[in-house]
């Protein structure tokens, strides 16, 4: 083996997590509620972007645990509440929604992420829409 590539590669394996790009982004979330009058248009921070992976080829000879992924989540989260205008009385109008404060790569949380990719875009408003910039 050269030494270049045994350099490269103790160089990947160091700084490959440094290479990742994930981070806060801005996102839109539209929510409604069947009682009231309005959809809410929120602005919102969610973690997204790369994160490296080493995918083996001998995925046979691994343990299952080995083979996990990172993807890009949630390091720091703090949660907000909107209110949805246009509720009448007997509804509750508020909304709560997280907000991305900071991102890490790592194996994806089910219990406050999606960790499978959405096929069908729902994020729309069929009501009129107000916007809320928190």
């Amino acid at each position: 083996m050269s030494p270049f590539f045994v350099m490269s590669l103790l160089f990947g394996l160091t700084f490959g997590q440094a290479a990742s790009l994930c981070a806060p982004s801005e996102y839109t979330i539209h929510v409604e509620k069947r009682e009231c009058a309005y959809c809410l248009a929120i602005n919102t921070t969610i973690c997204a972007g790369f994160c490296m992976t080493r995918d083996s080829n001998g995925k046979k000879l691994l343990l299952k645990s080995a083979l996990s992924q990172n993807v890009c989540t949630y390091k720091e989260i703090l949660y907000r509440t909107a209110l949805i205008p246009g509720c009448p009385h007997h509804t509750i109008p508020y909304y709560s929604y997280p907000v991305a404060v900071s991102c890490k790569c790592g194996k994806c949380n089910t219990d406050y992420s999606d960790c499978v990719r959405e096929r069908v875009r729902t994020n729309y408003c069929t009501k009129p829409q107000k916007l809320c910039n928190m």
